[in-house]
């Protein structure tokens, strides 16, 4: 028996690669091919069908990298083909096992009546067929167009390789990929179909137990192939499908696990590819899955991202209209409420609630719909501050599967609660089969049936269907075997359906499903919190800048002085929302894209500067008075003169003063002292330094831009050596070497009154494979880190009892992270840093270290190189109110400008703990006011908000600005706050 089950299937195998398959096109008759190669970048459809086309032969070379060709392909159905489906068949030289990865085409016809491009499909890898004909009459004259797109393999090699193709400046100029067949071809139903019952049944027996069932399907397998003729398949396929009948017929038992598919392709808005190819990826995938629905009346397909909508309809309309028409019948699903599928761990509290409020915005407006759940399957760790966000945005529902990806421990649940720093809770749920691009083949379905944990009491999971990352989505293939799998003995079920209708049925019969509290922590990409130092740099300066515009517009709008600059305002916003991508921000991506991204901050910084410079000199007037404005608590006050600071050397040591605290600094450099003066504490060890910059070795053992593996703490060099130490007008200038090729430069400074060492650093870097960290070792015995996430922060444990919280070696944090003891506590508060780890030297001391630089090699080569900026402060004396205060203040200065007057605040909030987040003006353009608060301490508080202007009434709103409920005002514009841990609260003041 164990015998004949390997010859028949390894004679399934053969038959249906090397025979069936290509017998599903075996009839072919020649077509003629023209193409234009595009120079430059690419151009409009309209444009591609006019140009002007020569003649070329199949087999001919085509594309430099990122180049841009247009073929053009007539012919002649022949007179005998007539009732026959034909097809063109289309390979531009596809490596089959790279679908998305590689040149792609969308296949265009010419309406006769308009001459206007008509979107047909798309051509990839797996997809490499266009309908010319569902049943011909002959004789039909075929006149299609292919928008080729030379895109590099930057794939090939595991390892992945240093490449420059990376980047359309320093790729190659070669021709890339070569025709190999253009024709038009009879598709044979019968044989495709014959395929499939193949494929399907080969596939289930290899997941059964020795039994009848795998048996009687073995034997039907070899039934049906000795009823084919190798060399007339077409004619002798439906035959051998009557072999197959039975064993296909046979119903699945009534406790097979149940998949709810969803059509699926999860589209990189950028990786391996610029934003310019995203946007012809997707509008190549949404063509070719709006045809799909149409040849197929069960399949349902999901996309998510609003600016992957708001591309197809900008650029490529012809497109959005079917992709419009879809999503009304209900069959095209907008997936996930937000402007992209950004990484979590990484933007501020206001970009992700701007994520949710223009993705919902867009989806509401242009289908009148809004998404119930968040769906974010790739992204690389997922925030403790979510479930708040996702609730209070309106969402019920949450969906990734990255977490399986863990490199040590396996999660405990699939469908499971969701539980947040704040204590709100959401429904969530793992994919069992461990994918987001579900081929729907044997061993996915027995895996998520095998592995669901919550199979005791649940009956169903999710699989996301077609090929994804660079697009390509389902395919015809995958929508046949979802027909057989409906309902199939020894296999999973499969339907299309709503994911929307899943959490549903779930939530119905998971009554009390178990929680999981804090964050979801991916044991894997952890390099992402420090890769493209400019890219995050970028990412935290633009989400700073776009509140404070925001504040200073509101202020002068309110107060009649200015219009609102509405436009200019949405326009940053979803600029920094795409570029918070989970493959842009993170540092993943190739050296074109974070070109560009680097291009934008700049833009989007110099435009916000410029709404807030506006907004302030309407505020203050014009003027000769001194003044320095405040853009967290949006006041402009009169300027005063400073109390004075020291810098003086002491016996080769250097002493930094400003009656609050003082610090000692070494002639090499380094901190030996921290002391704050009003208890006499000392922050820093006896014998230890902080400040010592530590370089290590970076190689880690595959994902280069993404991961730091636990053994590069095993190679350390600490930067001792001092090149130079002077005191000057800026503070105490420190230079040093990190090697032959890069260099440091810090500056040391105390500003008056305040308890921060502020540590401005500039760095010259040239290294290859290297991390730059920045050590601080503290006196305090610390259990636990807190570190600032969106609205609040996250408490890890120091020690590392478990394999979770050894996993956790580097870990992510915003403006701050804070060690402390009772009575004392210091933080490091930074401008552009995410990453950090922290370690217990002894049982009485901790160290911090901030994660600065990486010099990975792929799939950027010129990563973090030249020239690179870091502001980060030591909090001596800290606690979470001071380090949130001072991460504020760090990562939004105070302006100097001149003008007529002060500016008295337009909000103001006074309760311990109690941050104002955000003032703007309301989305749907009222012209009323929004304010955001929340509780930064953790701990149930109660506080009171005032609004300098008049207003006629006060509602607490969700954070997508809908109404919630009518709120008591006082007198003088005075609101009342009771706030929960870490709650978010959102106001809207009413004027009219």
């Amino acid at each position: 028996m164990h015998d004949d089950v390997h010859l028949t299937e390894g004679r399934v195998s053969r038959v249906v690669k090397e025979r069936l398959w290509p017998a599903v096109h075996t009839v072919s008759a020649p077509v003629n091919v023209a193409w234009h190669e595009l120079p430059g970048e690419p151009i409009p459809p309209a444009e591609g069908l006019a140009l002007g086309y020569e003649p070329v032969e199949v087999g001919t070379g085509w594309g430099p990298a990122w180049g841009t060709t247009w073929f053009k392909v007539t012919g002649t159905v022949p007179e005998e083909w007539a009732g026959k489906r034909v097809e063109l068949v289309c390979d531009l030289g596809f490596d089959v096992t790279r679908t998305g990865f590689q040149c792609e085409g969308l296949v265009y016809a010419c309406d006769g009546a308009t001459g206007e491009p008509v979107p047909v499909k798309s051509l990839n890898p797996r997809n490499q067929w266009v309908l010319v004909a569902e049943e011909a009459k002959g004789g039909e004259e075929v006149e299609l167009f292919v928008e080729a797109a030379a895109n590099p393999l930057l794939l090939e090699h595991h390892p992945f390789q240093p490449t420059q193709q990376g980047d359309l400046r320093t790729s190659s100029p070669q021709r890339l990929y070569t025709t190999r067949r253009v024709e038009l071809a009879v598709f044979e139903p019968e044989v495709f179909e014959l395929c499939l019952d193949l494929e399907t049944l080969h596939e289930l027996q290899f997941e059964l137990p020795e039994g009848p069932r795998k048996s009687r399907i073995l034997q039907a397998l070899d039934d049906a192939l000795d009823r084919v003729d190798l060399q007339r398949v077409p004619e002798t396929a439906a035959e051998a499908r009557t072999a197959l009948v039975d064993v296909l017929a046979a119903g699945a038992h009534d406790s097979a696990h149940r998949i709810a598919a969803i059509g699926h392709a999860h589209i990189d808005s950028a990786w391996l590819w610029p934003v310019r190819e995203t946007i012809r990826k997707v509008a190549r995938t949404a063509s070719s899955m709006t045809e799909l629905l149409d040849e197929d009346p069960e399949f349902r397909y999901g996309m998510s991202s609003a600016q992957q909508y708001a591309w197809i309809k900008e650029h490529r309309p012809e497109v959005y209209a079917r992709v419009k028409e879809a999503v009304a019948e209900g069959r095209f699903v907008p997936l996930g409420g937000m402007w992209v599928e950004s990484d979590t761990t990484m933007p501020s509290g206001e970009s992700l609630v701007r994520q949710f409020l223009y993705g919902q915005r867009f989806f509401e407006a242009e289908f009148g719909i809004r998404c119930k759940g968040v769906w974010l399957p790739d992204s690389f760790g997922y925030s403790p501050a979510l479930p708040q966000l996702m609730r209070r945005a309106g969402f019920e529902w949450f969906f990734t599967q990255k977490i399986s990806w863990n490199q040590v421990n396996r999660f405990p649940h699939h469908t499971f609660e969701w539980e947040g720093i704040d204590g709100s809770r959401i429904l969530s749920h793992f994919p069992p089969m461990d994918t987001y691009s579900s081929q729907l083949s044997g061993a996915e379905l027995a895996k998520a049936s095998r592995q669901f944990r919550e199979n005791r009491v649940a009956t169903g999971s999710i699989a996301p269907v077609g090929w994804g990352d660079g697009g390509g989505g389902t395919t015809r293939e995958m929508a046949g075997k979802a027909r057989r799998l409906a309902d199939l003995e020894g296999s999973a079920q499969v339907a299309w359906t709503h994911p929307d209708d899943f959490f549903a049925e779930t939530r119905a019969e998971l009554t009390e499903p178990p929680v999981w509290v804090g964050e979801l922590y991916l044991e894997l990409h952890r390099a992402t919190l420090t890769s493209q130092h400019l890219t995050k740099q970028g990412n935290r300066r633009c989400e700073h800048l776009l509140v404070e515009a925001e504040l200073w517009s509101a202020t002068a709008a309110v107060r009649g002085l200015l219009d609102y600059p509405y436009d200019e305002l949405d326009e940053l916003w979803q600029q920094v929302l795409l570029q918070q991508f989970h493959d842009i921000l993170p540092g993943t991506s190739i050296a074109w894209v974070h070109r560009e991204a680097a291009a934008q901050y700049a833009r989007v910084a110099e435009a916000a500067t410029a709404i807030i410079e506006r907004a302030l000199a309407a505020l203050a007037g014009s003027g000769s008075v001194a003044l320095i404005a405040d853009g967290r608590a949006g006041s402009v006050l009169a300027a005063e003169p400073a109390p004075a600071v020291s810098v003086v050397e002491q016996d080769g040591t250097y002493v930094l003063g400003n009656g609050v605290v003082e610090v000692t600094v070494s002639a090499e450099g380094l901190i030996t002292s921290a002391v704050d003066l009003a208890t006499g504490r000392e922050a820093i060890p006896a014998g230890a330094e902080a400040n010592l910059l530590q370089l290590h070795q970076d190689f880690p053992n595959m994902w280069d831009a993404w991961d730091v593996d636990r053994f590069y703490r095993n190679r350390t060099t600490d930067l001792r050596e001092v090149t130079s130490i002077q005191i000057t007008t800026d503070g105490l200038v420190i230079e040093r070497s990190i090697s032959a090729d890069s260099s440091t430069t810090q500056v040391l400074s105390l500003a008056p009154g305040s308890r921060v060492l502020d540590i401005a650093q500039t760095t010259d870097w040239h290294e290859t494979e290297k991390f730059l960290k920045v050590a601080f070792p503290l006196d305090i015995r610390a259990e636990q880190t807190l570190a600032e996430t969106q609205f609040g922060y996250h408490r890890r444990p120091t020690h590392t009892n478990t394999s979770w919280e050894a996993a956790k070696f580097e870990t992510s944090m915003h403006r701050w992270v804070l060690a402390e003891e009772p009575g004392f506590g210091v933080a490091l508060v930074n401008d552009s840093s995410y990453g950090f780890d922290v370690t217990r030297p002894t049982a009485l001391t901790t160290e911090l270290r901030l994660s600065l630089l990486r010099a990975p090699r792929f799939p950027d080569p010129e990563t973090d190189q030249g020239m690179q900026t870091h502001r980060y402060g030591l909090v001596i004396g800290a606690s979470a109110e001071t380090a949130t205060e001072a991460g504020a203040a760090l990562n939004t200065p105070a302006r100097s400008l001149a003008g007529a007057r002060a500016v008295e605040p337009l909000v103001t909030v006074a309760g311990e703990g109690l941050v104002l987040s955000s003032v703007k003006l309301a989305a749907d353009r009222s012209g009323d006011l929004v304010v955001r608060v929340y509780d930064s301490l953790g701990a149930r508080t109660q506080g009171e908000l005032r609004v300098s202007e008049p207003f006629e009434r006060v509602e607490e709103v969700s954070l997508l600005e809908d109404p919630i409920g009518e709120v008591s005002a006082g007198e003088e514009g005075a609101v009342a706050l009771t706030l929960g841990a870490f709650e978010v609260r959102t106001l809207r003041f009413r004027r009219g």
